[in-house]
């Protein structure tokens, strides 16, 4: 009975009013929601171009190839996730938790990304600072999904007792579809694109290697 009603709630998520920020808006509420949804999100595409182009620039495919290139995808899932949570599903226990133990593996697995990379390719100081700035996103994200979301905070502090609170559920109000088809073209432009391509070319690369 509750998947089948999980189920039908996710058929009919776009039938309840969009939720959009008014421009003109300057309670706290509605800053910080547009901050978020038109900040801190879009500030995730420009320094993933600039790691890859770093990563190209320094041949990753002739140095740690397919392995490094697999722990980027890794980390791409684990802050594409999140998104894709914060973006689609209804804000309780079951989400946060998701989101901080992904916030958690992407930090560990951005410093295995760096020990691995230094050992076999120059990983230049501008390089360092753009992994910085990823790393600190998904974090800022978080902070401000709590900061709107407070009294899920204290049900996700308290054990999450709701029979709500450990289902993903989709919004009550959906974020508009143009926003949202707006932050899924710049996903597939600004990362995943160029990733798929710099694992092509490691791919290729190790293939070129491999005696025949």
């Amino acid at each position: 009975m509750t998947l089948r009603r999980i189920s039908r709630a996710w058929r009919h998520w776009r039938q309840a009013p969009d939720r959009s920020v008014p421009s003109g808006a300057m309670d706290v509420e509605s800053a910080s929601r547009r901050f978020l949804m038109y900040g801190v999100l879009p500030l995730w595409f420009v320094p993933s171009v600039a790691d890859w182009a770093m990563h190209r620039r320094t041949r990753i495919e002739d140095t740690t190839g397919v392995r490094e290139s697999a722990v980027h995808a890794l980390m791409m899932t684990e802050a594409g996730v999140p998104v894709a949570l914060a973006l689609l599903a209804r804000v309780n226990p079951l989400v946060l938790t998701v989101m901080g133990g992904a916030a958690l593996a992407h930090g560990a697995t951005a410093l295995w990304d760096v020990s691995m990379a230094t050992e076999k390719r120059e990983v230049r100081p501008v390089e360092q600072h753009i992994h910085s700035f990823l790393e600190v996103l998904p974090l800022t994200a978080l902070a401000f999904l709590c900061t709107l979301h407070a009294d899920e905070v204290h049900r996700t502090l308290r054990g999450g007792r709701h029979p709500d609170d450990w289902k993903l559920l989709p919004k009550r109000s959906p974020l508009p579809a143009r926003y949202l088809a707006g932050i899924g073209l710049g996903v597939g432009l600004c990362v995943a694109l160029p990733y798929a391509e710099e694992m092509t070319r490691c791919v290729r690369a190790a293939r070129r290697r491999t005696p025949r």
